[in-house]
């Protein structure tokens, strides 16, 4: 509980900060949503040219995808956008004044920024959801329930691959590939990969557990597989959280004066 009250006063500090700009914050909104917008066409045009199938998966299927990944990226980067900046923290030794924090060191850290666009992609995914998928109350609390569990995941494969900065110096550019893999494995078919692919999704990038096991669960609800998706999620984390206080015993202070408004 009282990790959750912290998470939710970071959470209400974040959003009057990015509301004090209400213009600039609904013109970067609005935009993502027209962005995202734009694949839905690709993915109309795709299927009447083709018909029946991809990969296994049919239109409403891929609409699924698309809208939880975005939800979970977008939830993740509106709660814990800070994960993209580990390794310059750890390399620079910007990490200094989160130490002096009390409370939990690495929660602290990714919950002290938050994306003012990644709002777009939260409200992109509702709506593709909404529009697209005629769900019942049941499947909008699993969408929900994923999501949240997805955003979580986003997050702690974030902190995973920063972590290695701790070891190899930094891991930034490999990061940043991360965040394109997991976006890229999760918004397309799951049948069309290889299996070794498959294999990476189920593993280092969990694409799997992030949008293709959702997508079954609201499909044909099965308490095993929410199960499943909720011990993976609990056990992913702690692995990134342990590499991450692991790797923290390397850490170097960076002896910066650093001053936060």
């Amino acid at each position: 509980m009282k990790t959750l009250r912290i998470l939710v006063k970071y959470f209400k500090i974040n959003l009057s900060s990015a509301m004090e700009y209400r213009a600039s914050f609904l013109g970067q909104a609005v935009g993502m949503v027209v962005s995202n917008a734009a694949f839905v066409l690709f993915w109309m045009i795709a299927f009447d040219r083709i018909g029946g199938a991809i990969g296994g998966y049919d239109f409403r299927d891929v609409m699924f995808l698309w809208s939880v990944t975005p939800f979970a990226y977008g939830l993740c980067m509106v709660c814990f956008e800070n994960c993209n900046n580990l390794t310059r923290m750890i390399v620079t030794g910007e990490l200094d004044t989160y130490l002096l924090y009390p409370g939990r060191l690495l929660l602290n850290i990714l919950c002290a920024r938050s994306s003012v666009i990644a709002w777009g992609d939260v409200g992109y995914g509702i709506i593709l959801f909404a529009v697209t998928q005629n769900a019942g109350p049941g499947q909008w609390a699993l969408f929900l329930l994923c999501g949240a569990l997805g955003a979580v995941l986003v997050a702690a494969t974030l902190v995973l691959f920063h972590s290695f900065s701790f070891f190899f110096g930094s891991t930034e550019v490999l990061s940043s590939l991360a965040v394109e893999f997991i976006v890229d494995f999760s918004i397309y078919p799951k049948g069309i990969y290889p299996i070794a692919v498959r294999v990476v999704m189920l593993t280092l990038i969990p694409a799997t557990f992030i949008a293709h096991i959702p997508l079954e669960l609201v499909r044909d609800f099965h308490p095993l597989k929410l199960l499943l998706l909720i011990g993976f999620t609990v056990l992913f984390t702690a692995a990134a959280c342990g590499l991450f206080h692991l790797g923290l015993k390397r850490y170097e202070s960076g002896n910066a004066i650093v001053t936060r408004l």
